[in-house]
């Protein structure tokens, strides 16, 4: 789904009017509200960690002047604009504190931004109902909870309001629909509950609504189908139920929809033609029923359609194959369907993503037409058999592929990846050969996933050379013998290793311990002896270990997390103790010494 980052679009529309140009303020410097400053510097007071450094500049009596980071004012001298927003996504650059209510004491403000900061808790002020000169209120990615006060309806001049991803509870005020000149509004990824306010109506000119990650029921009213300006509708990952309203279809200006991840039941309907503009649609992850209509084939302008993850059945549309000129991602994965073969109006076109996972497809992996221009491939869950040799020929672009659980047999050692693809997931086949094969100094470079678990892959692990980008390397239910390098210590960005099942002998190389992003281990069902090294208590990012059933002795690592994984992470072993299991005693910690 597309994402759109409309805080700075809006900004540059205001820019464009003079808002923020050199000339709406004069040559001299106005002097400075001292009421102004004062409410500024209680913000500031009330943060009490700045690694961005932003607030290091609101010195001296003049905040005006252009020195304070973030403030414009008007030519009388009171603040007009307040815009902190994190510069990037680095982790190390936020705000802690709370948000202070004397920023309430701005009567001019115009403009209220203080956006992606991460640790700014606490409630939004109750009295921000009072910056009744807002057009513009963006707090979103923040840690701010407590509900969305209903006084923000009195902003009767607010044109874009954001707080998504805060912890914001309760229901969404209705006082919000009193807001008529309202344009954007995102209220994502929170916590707010109960139905989509009926109020939203009177808001005729909204452009962009996005209510996605919540926890909202209910159905999605008759009116969204009413808002002839909107072209942008994100209602995801909720739990809306009931059919899609008709009056939704007959929005001609409507460029990006996304309904998936809620209980959405019936068949699309036929009408959904009417979307002219289309050019995104998620419906994936509902309860969808019925074919799929032929009108899709009327989407002129349709480049993403996801559909995934419902109870659609045969046939497809011979009208596909025909229509839907602009397509270039399609995922079909998961609905009743029994293809049989991949579609020749699917192999033929330019496409960038195929996702056609649990299909029934079967013979050979298909080839593909414009095999260049593919960006990523789902096929799992499918009846795919035979080899994969010729499958990457002029994959050029491929970045993602699944072919998990088929029937597919092939030596590693036979196939050379495309570069550039980062994620491969084979898992749940006939596979044979070595991982040396795949983890060489060549796909150092751009490999980021493996998943081969559940084959018969045999050998031992490679040395593991510094540069490698993998996060997450599953080897799991193989036949991979011999012992753990201890230049595991290389993968600096490994997240999840799992290298269960296999026949792995020898102890447990303390350089592991060196891999502080790990979050995911499980050495179990192996034949790994000696001790649990204390190094591993450098990984405090770990949410899941298991050391089941191998030939383990002597004390568990005492510190979190180790000493409060649960007790079946350790069983089976020749005689591990301490916390979680039974204290040691004597001398038997040291056994394996």
């Amino acid at each position: 789904m597309q994402i759109l980052n409309w805080v700075p679009t809006l900004l540059l529309i205001f820019s464009f009017f003079g808002l923020f140009s050199s000339e709406s303020v004069a040559q001299v410097a106005p002097v400075c509200s001292e009421s102004d400053r004062a409410a500024l510097l209680g913000f500031k007071a009330k943060i009490v960690k700045d690694t961005t450094d932003s607030l290091s500049t609101w010195i001296g009596k003049e905040c005006c002047d252009g020195g304070w980071e973030g403030v414009q004012c008007n030519e009388a001298g009171r603040v007009t604009v307040l815009q902190l927003q994190r510069p990037d996504k680095d982790s190390t650059l936020y705000m802690k504190g709370t948000l202070s209510s004397s920023l309430s004491n701005l009567p001019f403000l115009e403009v209220l931004i203080v956006s992606g900061m991460k640790q700014i808790t606490g409630p939004i002020p109750q009295g921000f109902s009072n910056l009744t000169h807002l057009t513009q209120l963006s707090l979103e990615d923040n840690f701010l909870t407590g509900s969305i006060p209903p006084g923000l309806g009195h902003l009767l001049l607010l044109q874009g309001l954001s707080v998504s991803g805060n912890r914001l509870t309760g229901e969404i005020p209705s006082s919000l629909g009193n807001i008529k000149n309202l344009v954007q509004i995102n209220l994502a990824r929170n916590y707010l509950r109960g139905p989509i306010p009926p109020t939203f109506q009177n808001i005729h000119g909204l452009q962009y609504l996005d209510l996605s990650y919540n926890q909202l029921s209910g159905l999605i009213p008759d009116f969204v189908g009413h808002l002839q300006n909107i072209t942008f509708i994100d209602l995801s990952y909720n739990q809306l139920s009931g059919q899609v309203p008709i009056s939704l279809f007959s929005l001609a200006k409507l460029q990006d929809l996304s309904l998936s991840h809620n209980q959405l039941t019936g068949k699309i309907p036929v009408q959904i033609e009417g979307l002219k503009s289309l050019t995104s649609l998620s419906l994936s992850s509902n309860r969808f029923s019925g074919n799929i209509p032929a009108s899709f084939s009327r989407l002129q302008n349709l480049w993403y359609l996801n559909l995934s993850r419902n109870g659609l059945s045969d046939p497809l549309p011979d009208t596909l194959a025909r229509g839907i000129p602009s397509l270039l991602s399609i995922d079909l994965s998961y609905n009743n369907l029994s293809l049989g073969t991949v579609p020749d109006w699917i192999r033929s076109r330019q496409l960038s993503d195929v996702h056609l996972a649990g299909c029934q497809l079967q013979g050979i992996l298909p080839s593909f037409t414009r095999p260049d221009s593919l960006g990523s491939i789902d096929l799992s869950d499918n009846h795919f058999s035979g080899g994969i040799t010729k499958f990457f020929t002029n994959m050029s672009s491929l970045q993602k592929l699944k072919l998990s659980n088929n029937r597919l047999k092939f030596d590693l050692s036979e196939i050379k990846l495309p570069d550039g693809l980062s994620v491969i997931d084979f898992s749940s086949n006939q596979i044979v050969g070595s991982i040396s094969s795949i983890i060489n100094n060549r796909t150092s470079s751009f490999l980021d996933v493996l998943d081969v678990s559940r084959n018969q892959i045999s050998g031992k692990f490679p040395a593991f050379r510094e540069g490698l980008r993998l996060r997450a390397l599953n080897v799991a239910s193989n036949k991979i013998s011999g012992q753990l390098p201890s230049s595991l210590s290389n993968l600096i960005n490994l997240e999840k290793f799992d290298i269960s099942r296999n026949l792995i002998t020898g102890t447990i190389p303390t350089s592991l311990g060196l891999l502080v992003k790990l979050q995911w281990l499980d050495l179990s069902i192996n034949a790994l002896s000696g001790k649990i090294p204390n190094s591993l208590l450098g990984i405090e990012a770990l949410k899941h270990a298991s050391f089941r059933a191998n030939r383990l002795c002597g004390e568990i690592p005492q510190g979190r997390p180790f000493n409060i994984f649960p007790a079946a992470a350790y069983a089976h072993n020749l005689c591990l103790c301490g916390k979680p299991l039974a204290p040691c005693r004597g001398k038997k910690s040291e056994l394996s010494q």
